[in-house]
């Protein structure tokens, strides 16, 4: 007997993650400082519904997110919505633990890469999740052994179907990846960034060489640059917003936006506010446009602690259409913070249009 569908795209944009066969949307929604932490109960089981309802597929979260709470409620949450399984994508991450003591609870060694995931899965009351990322280096755990770890819940317990890895430096998943080939192991096939309009380097330069080699996917954190790019703190930090709820956890933020730095930001925030509202839209939705501009982005992790700020997250989609490359470099002016690649003195494999590269 067929299983009823229960999902519907409407004009949600699809891209693989990485070199997989995985179709994820272009927006996924996460549990970081929201699910089990500020937002709790049916809240939750609301925001997920919404963005279901907007064509959303992915969904993530990880172990260290509220102590283990995150992935309890977005488990009860996923429970009672009984969408078909095969139907949506879910994320889970590793390495930090949920504050116990006890010294393998945490890091990548094989022991907790195997039962932190079991434990994730407990949470979620799930039989796998469809990516679970390695959430930091190991500098503790040697990479054969890391790399054997991820290998062993795919290929051996069936508990998960990839693998990447979040805030890796290109020479660890480069060092991941062919260890991989050499001994027969699954490489990680995404990273998970930060990655927005006020931080770039690394995801496109260091990461660059990882895009053209193996395809390498992305998940990325921050679009929005922890709230700053949707206009919200132009005068001040207002009650309820990240900043305000997490004064501990953003306290170097807060600090800086008190800076020459800062309030540059904020200028170039309201001058990006201009060019959203021309083109029928807000900061925020630009933003988020702008990082799914890039083609290397799978998917731009949306946060959210009510229905409403994903429908309106949502609503990107419609400015994305419209970022021609004419707007792009008007908006590249405005942020003036293009990384500058490293020379390769003629010698790109990338096919560049020959009048676009006298540009």
């Amino acid at each position: 007997m067929a299983v009823e569908s229960k999902y519907d795209p409407k004009d949600m944009v699809f891209r693989h993650l990485g070199p997989t066969g995985l179709k994820v949307s272009i927006f996924s929604l996460g549990g970081w400082l929201t699910y089990g932490g500020t937002q709790k109960g049916n809240i939750v089981k609301e925001c997920l519904q919404t963005a279901w309802d907007h064509g959303v597929n992915t969904f993530d979260t990880a172990e260290t997110y509220a102590s283990g709470q995150s992935e309890i409620e977005m488990g009860n949450a996923l429970k009672e919505l009984a969408w078909p399984r095969d139907e949506y994508v879910l994320i889970t991450k590793l390495f930090f633990g949920t504050g116990r003591k006890e010294p393998n609870t945490r890091g990548l060694s094989r022991k907790h890469v195997v039962e932190g995931l079991k434990s994730s899965l407990q949470r979620l009351q799930q039989p796998y999740v469809d990516v679970v990322f390695a959430h930091r280096p190991d500098y503790a755990t040697p990479m054969k052994e890391i790399v054997e770890g991820f290998t062993q819940v795919i290929r051996n317990l069936n508990l998960a179907y990839y693998w990447g890895t979040s805030e890796w430096s290109a020479v660890q998943i480069m060092e991941a990846t062919q260890i991989a080939e050499k001994y027969n192991l699954i490489a990680p096939i995404a990273e998970q960034p930060q990655y927005n309009a006020f931080h770039r380097e690394r995801f496109e330069v260091e990461y660059a060489p990882l895009y053209e080699q193996f395809k390498y996917g992305s998940t990325i954190w921050s679009p929005l640059a922890s709230g700053l790019l949707t206009g919200k703190y132009n005068n001040g930090i207002p009650e309820g917003s990240r900043f305000h709820n997490h004064k501990d956890f953003f306290d170097n933020k807060i600090k800086e936006l008190e800076s020459e730095n800062g309030k540059a930001q904020i200028e170039k925030v309201k001058k990006l506010t201009a060019i959203a509202e021309k083109l029928g839209g807000n900061a925020s939705q630009l933003a988020l446009a702008w990082a799914a501009k890039n083609e290397n982005v799978s998917t731009v992790i949306l946060g959210a602690t009510k229905p409403e700020q994903i429908k309106d997250n949502c609503a990107a989609l419609k400015l994305l259409a419209k970022l021609t490359p004419e707007l792009m470099e008007e908006i590249e002016k405005v942020l003036d913070n293009k990384p500058s690649m490293p020379p390769n003195f003629g010698r790109s494999r990338r096919i560049v249009n020959k009048r676009r590269s006298k540009l």
